[in-house]
Protein backbone atom coordinates (compact mmCIF):
# COMPACT_ATOMS: atom_id res chain seq x y z
CA UNK A 1 0.00 0.00 0.00
CA UNK A 2 1.50 3.30 -1.13
CA UNK A 3 0.35 6.80 -0.20
CA UNK A 4 0.90 9.63 -2.70
CA UNK A 5 1.61 13.00 -1.09
CA UNK A 6 1.13 16.11 -3.23
CA UNK A 7 2.64 19.42 -2.18
CA UNK A 8 5.33 17.26 -0.59
CA UNK A 9 7.98 19.96 -0.21
CA UNK A 10 5.68 22.64 1.17
CA UNK A 11 4.96 23.94 4.63
CA UNK A 12 2.52 21.12 5.42
CA UNK A 13 3.44 18.42 2.91
CA UNK A 14 7.01 17.91 4.12
CA UNK A 15 5.68 17.24 7.63
CA UNK A 16 3.08 14.83 6.22
CA UNK A 17 5.85 12.85 4.52
CA UNK A 18 7.89 12.74 7.74
CA UNK A 19 4.92 11.67 9.84
CA UNK A 20 3.98 8.90 7.40
CA UNK A 21 7.56 7.59 7.30
CA UNK A 22 7.71 7.56 11.11
CA UNK A 23 4.59 5.41 11.09
CA UNK A 24 6.06 2.92 8.63
CA UNK A 25 3.96 3.85 5.61
CA UNK A 26 5.14 3.47 2.03
CA UNK A 27 5.25 7.02 0.67
CA UNK A 28 5.54 8.51 -2.80
CA UNK A 29 6.24 12.26 -2.77
CA UNK A 30 5.28 14.45 -5.71
CA UNK A 31 7.64 17.34 -6.43
CA UNK A 32 8.26 19.62 -9.39
CA UNK A 33 12.04 19.22 -9.17
CA UNK A 34 13.30 15.95 -7.74
CA UNK A 35 16.93 17.15 -7.87
CA UNK A 36 16.19 19.84 -5.26
CA UNK A 37 13.97 17.76 -2.98
CA UNK A 38 15.23 16.13 0.21
CA UNK A 39 13.12 13.39 1.74
CA UNK A 40 13.69 10.68 4.36
CA UNK A 41 15.26 7.41 3.24
CA UNK A 42 12.83 5.07 1.56
CA UNK A 43 10.53 7.76 0.13
CA UNK A 44 9.77 7.21 -3.55
CA UNK A 45 10.04 10.52 -5.41
CA UNK A 46 7.77 11.32 -8.36
CA UNK A 47 8.58 14.37 -10.46
CA UNK A 48 5.77 16.43 -11.95
CA UNK A 49 2.94 18.77 -11.13
CA UNK A 50 -0.82 18.37 -10.84
CA UNK A 51 -1.50 19.45 -14.42
CA UNK A 52 1.20 17.22 -15.97
CA UNK A 53 -1.15 14.40 -16.96
CA UNK A 54 1.50 11.87 -18.00
CA UNK A 55 3.57 12.49 -14.86
CA UNK A 56 0.50 12.20 -12.64
CA UNK A 57 -0.53 8.92 -14.25
CA UNK A 58 2.95 7.57 -13.48
CA UNK A 59 2.76 8.96 -9.95
CA UNK A 60 -0.56 7.18 -9.31
CA UNK A 61 0.74 3.80 -10.49
CA UNK A 62 0.47 1.41 -7.53
CA UNK A 63 -0.93 4.04 -5.18
CA UNK A 64 -3.74 3.18 -2.77
CA UNK A 65 -4.36 6.53 -1.02
CA UNK A 66 -3.86 10.22 -1.81
CA UNK A 67 -3.04 13.29 0.25
CA UNK A 68 -4.31 16.17 -1.88
CA UNK A 69 -2.89 19.58 -1.14
CA UNK A 70 -2.83 22.16 -3.88
CA UNK A 71 -1.63 25.69 -3.32
CA UNK A 72 -3.47 28.96 -3.86
CA UNK A 73 -3.02 29.56 -7.59
CA UNK A 74 -5.14 30.93 -10.41
CA UNK A 75 -5.88 27.38 -11.63
CA UNK A 76 -6.31 25.75 -8.21
CA UNK A 77 -9.75 24.31 -8.98
CA UNK A 78 -8.58 22.80 -12.26
CA UNK A 79 -5.65 21.20 -10.43
CA UNK A 80 -7.92 19.68 -7.81
CA UNK A 81 -10.52 18.29 -10.21
CA UNK A 82 -7.96 16.94 -12.70
CA UNK A 83 -6.12 15.21 -9.86
CA UNK A 84 -9.31 13.67 -8.49
CA UNK A 85 -10.25 12.40 -11.94
CA UNK A 86 -6.81 10.88 -12.42
CA UNK A 87 -7.03 9.29 -8.97
CA UNK A 88 -10.35 7.69 -9.85
CA UNK A 89 -8.95 6.56 -13.20
CA UNK A 90 -6.11 4.84 -11.32
CA UNK A 91 -8.52 3.13 -8.94
CA UNK A 92 -7.56 5.26 -5.92
CA UNK A 93 -10.63 5.68 -3.69
CA UNK A 94 -9.11 6.92 -0.42
CA UNK A 95 -8.26 10.59 -0.09
CA UNK A 96 -7.31 13.04 2.63
CA UNK A 97 -7.97 16.53 1.30
CA UNK A 98 -6.62 19.71 2.87
CA UNK A 99 -9.43 22.24 2.74
CA UNK A 100 -10.02 25.39 4.77
CA UNK A 101 -12.22 26.17 7.76
CA UNK A 102 -15.48 27.86 6.69
CA UNK A 103 -14.90 26.89 3.05
CA UNK A 104 -18.66 26.69 2.63
CA UNK A 105 -19.29 30.10 4.22
CA UNK A 106 -16.57 32.43 2.91
CA UNK A 107 -17.74 31.96 -0.67
CA UNK A 108 -16.51 35.36 -1.89
CA UNK A 109 -12.88 34.38 -1.13
CA UNK A 110 -11.60 32.51 -4.20
CA UNK A 111 -9.54 29.77 -2.56
CA UNK A 112 -12.32 29.11 -0.03
CA UNK A 113 -14.84 28.73 -2.86
CA UNK A 114 -12.43 26.46 -4.74
CA UNK A 115 -11.99 24.18 -1.75
CA UNK A 116 -15.73 24.06 -1.16
CA UNK A 117 -16.13 22.95 -4.77
CA UNK A 118 -13.48 20.27 -4.38
CA UNK A 119 -15.22 19.02 -1.24
CA UNK A 120 -18.42 18.62 -3.26
CA UNK A 121 -16.54 16.75 -5.98
CA UNK A 122 -15.09 14.29 -3.45
CA UNK A 123 -18.65 13.42 -2.43
CA UNK A 124 -20.12 13.37 -5.93
CA UNK A 125 -17.27 11.25 -7.31
CA UNK A 126 -17.73 8.65 -4.59
CA UNK A 127 -14.40 8.92 -2.78
CA UNK A 128 -13.77 7.66 0.73
CA UNK A 129 -12.34 10.90 2.08
CA UNK A 130 -11.32 12.79 5.17
CA UNK A 131 -11.73 16.52 4.60
CA UNK A 132 -9.39 18.52 6.81
CA UNK A 133 -10.71 22.05 7.21
CA UNK A 134 -7.73 24.03 8.45
CA UNK A 135 -7.77 27.45 10.04
CA UNK A 136 -5.14 30.07 9.14
CA UNK A 137 -1.61 28.67 9.52
CA UNK A 138 0.50 30.04 12.38
CA UNK A 139 3.48 29.37 10.12
CA UNK A 140 2.25 32.04 7.70
CA UNK A 141 3.11 34.66 10.31
CA UNK A 142 6.62 34.59 8.86
CA UNK A 143 5.18 36.90 6.18
CA UNK A 144 4.50 39.63 8.76
CA UNK A 145 7.39 38.94 11.15
CA UNK A 146 9.63 41.70 9.81
CA UNK A 147 6.88 44.29 10.19
CA UNK A 148 6.40 43.19 13.79
CA UNK A 149 10.10 43.19 14.60
CA UNK A 150 11.11 46.34 12.72
CA UNK A 151 8.04 48.55 13.12
CA UNK A 152 6.44 47.36 16.34
CA UNK A 153 3.11 46.65 14.65
CA UNK A 154 1.16 43.41 14.33
CA UNK A 155 -0.25 44.06 10.84
CA UNK A 156 -2.48 41.07 10.14
CA UNK A 157 -6.07 42.44 10.22
CA UNK A 158 -7.78 39.58 12.04
CA UNK A 159 -10.23 41.74 13.99
CA UNK A 160 -11.90 41.10 17.31
CA UNK A 161 -14.06 38.03 16.63
CA UNK A 162 -11.07 35.69 16.82
CA UNK A 163 -9.04 33.36 14.61
CA UNK A 164 -7.92 29.96 15.96
CA UNK A 165 -4.63 29.73 14.06
CA UNK A 166 -3.23 26.21 13.65
CA UNK A 167 0.34 24.90 13.50
CA UNK A 168 1.36 23.13 10.27
CA UNK A 169 2.84 20.30 12.34
CA UNK A 170 -0.56 19.58 13.88
CA UNK A 171 -2.20 19.65 10.45
CA UNK A 172 0.36 17.21 9.09
CA UNK A 173 0.15 14.75 11.96
CA UNK A 174 -3.64 14.57 11.79
CA UNK A 175 -3.34 14.11 8.02
CA UNK A 176 -0.87 11.24 8.45
CA UNK A 177 -3.07 9.54 11.06
CA UNK A 178 -6.09 9.81 8.77
CA UNK A 179 -4.19 8.64 5.70
CA UNK A 180 -3.01 5.50 7.45
CA UNK A 181 -6.42 4.87 9.01
CA UNK A 182 -8.15 5.05 5.64
CA UNK A 183 -5.40 3.18 3.81
CA UNK A 184 -5.65 0.25 6.22
CA UNK A 185 -9.43 0.27 6.72
CA UNK A 186 -11.57 -2.59 5.55
CA UNK A 187 -14.33 -1.62 3.17
CA UNK A 188 -14.92 1.99 2.23
CA UNK A 189 -15.14 4.37 5.21
CA UNK A 190 -17.59 7.25 4.69
CA UNK A 191 -16.59 10.87 4.16
CA UNK A 192 -15.65 12.65 7.37
CA UNK A 193 -14.78 16.29 8.06
CA UNK A 194 -12.32 17.40 10.75
CA UNK A 195 -11.83 21.04 11.70
CA UNK A 196 -8.14 21.81 12.28
CA UNK A 197 -7.70 24.67 14.72
CA UNK A 198 -5.27 25.88 17.34
CA UNK A 199 -5.79 25.84 21.11
CA UNK A 200 -6.33 29.60 21.34
CA UNK A 201 -8.72 31.91 19.50
CA UNK A 202 -6.70 35.06 18.84
CA UNK A 203 -7.81 38.61 18.18
CA UNK A 204 -5.59 41.26 16.65
CA UNK A 205 -5.06 42.76 20.08
CA UNK A 206 -4.26 39.44 21.79
CA UNK A 207 -1.79 38.45 19.07
CA UNK A 208 -0.02 41.81 19.47
CA UNK A 209 0.07 41.26 23.25
CA UNK A 210 1.76 37.87 22.80
CA UNK A 211 4.42 39.43 20.59
CA UNK A 212 4.89 42.24 23.12
CA UNK A 213 5.50 39.69 25.86
CA UNK A 214 7.93 37.63 23.78
CA UNK A 215 9.93 40.63 22.55
CA UNK A 216 9.80 42.58 25.79
CA UNK A 217 8.63 45.77 24.08
CA UNK A 218 5.31 47.19 22.95
CA UNK A 219 3.76 45.75 19.80
CA UNK A 220 0.50 47.38 18.74
CA UNK A 221 -2.29 45.98 16.60
CA UNK A 222 -2.42 47.72 13.23
CA UNK A 223 -6.22 47.73 13.09
CA UNK A 224 -8.97 46.14 11.04
CA UNK A 225 -8.54 48.12 7.79
CA UNK A 226 -7.05 45.64 5.26
CA UNK A 227 -5.71 48.28 2.82
CA UNK A 228 -2.20 48.38 4.24
CA UNK A 229 -2.09 44.61 4.57
CA UNK A 230 -3.01 44.19 0.90
CA UNK A 231 -0.32 46.69 -0.10
CA UNK A 232 2.32 44.87 1.96
CA UNK A 233 1.37 41.47 0.53
CA UNK A 234 1.52 42.84 -3.03
CA UNK A 235 5.20 43.61 -2.49
CA UNK A 236 6.10 39.90 -2.63
CA UNK A 237 3.15 38.09 -4.23
CA UNK A 238 0.96 38.66 -7.31
CA UNK A 239 -1.54 41.46 -6.89
CA UNK A 240 -4.49 39.13 -7.49
CA UNK A 241 -3.26 36.96 -4.62
CA UNK A 242 -2.70 39.96 -2.34
CA UNK A 243 -6.28 41.03 -3.08
CA UNK A 244 -7.48 37.55 -2.25
CA UNK A 245 -5.64 37.78 1.09
CA UNK A 246 -7.45 41.06 1.69
CA UNK A 247 -10.81 39.42 1.04
CA UNK A 248 -9.91 36.66 3.49
CA UNK A 249 -8.89 39.21 6.14
CA UNK A 250 -12.17 41.07 5.67
CA UNK A 251 -14.03 37.87 6.52
CA UNK A 252 -11.83 37.33 9.57
CA UNK A 253 -12.86 40.79 10.76
CA UNK A 254 -16.56 40.35 9.99
CA UNK A 255 -17.00 36.68 10.95
CA UNK A 256 -13.88 35.43 12.68
CA UNK A 257 -12.55 31.88 12.30
CA UNK A 258 -13.79 30.40 15.54
CA UNK A 259 -13.78 26.66 16.35
CA UNK A 260 -16.98 24.74 16.85
CA UNK A 261 -17.68 23.20 20.24
CA UNK A 262 -15.47 20.15 20.74
CA UNK A 263 -13.02 20.85 17.92
CA UNK A 264 -9.97 21.29 20.15
CA UNK A 265 -10.79 18.30 22.35
CA UNK A 266 -11.28 16.13 19.28
CA UNK A 267 -7.85 17.06 17.91
CA UNK A 268 -6.19 16.41 21.26
CA UNK A 269 -7.78 12.94 21.30
CA UNK A 270 -6.61 12.19 17.75
CA UNK A 271 -3.05 13.36 18.43
CA UNK A 272 -2.77 12.12 21.99
CA UNK A 273 -1.06 15.36 23.00
CA UNK A 274 -1.78 19.09 23.36
CA UNK A 275 -1.91 21.28 20.27
CA UNK A 276 0.98 23.62 19.51
CA UNK A 277 0.28 27.16 20.68
CA UNK A 278 0.57 30.50 18.93
CA UNK A 279 2.95 31.71 21.62
CA UNK A 280 5.30 28.84 20.80
CA UNK A 281 5.14 29.63 17.08
CA UNK A 282 5.77 33.35 17.63
CA UNK A 283 8.72 32.63 19.93
CA UNK A 284 10.17 30.30 17.30
CA UNK A 285 9.83 32.95 14.57
CA UNK A 286 11.41 35.61 16.78
CA UNK A 287 14.32 33.32 17.68
CA UNK A 288 14.92 32.45 14.03
CA UNK A 289 15.07 36.13 13.13
CA UNK A 290 17.57 36.76 15.91
CA UNK A 291 19.85 34.13 14.41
Amino acid sequence: MTILVTGATGRVGRHVVDQLVRRGAAVRALTRDASKATFPDGVDVAQGDLLDIDAMRRAFDGVTSLFLLNAVTGDEFTQAIVTLNLAREAGVERVVYLSVLHADRFSNVPHFAVKSGAERMLEQMGFSATILRASYFMDNEVMVRDVILNHGVYPMPIGGKGVAMVDARDIAEVAAIELIRRDQAAGKPPIETINLVGPDTLTGASAAAIWSDILGRPIVYGGDDPSGFEQNMAAFMPKWMAYEMRLMAERYVSDGMVPEAGDVDRLVRILGRPLHSYREAAARLAAAAAG
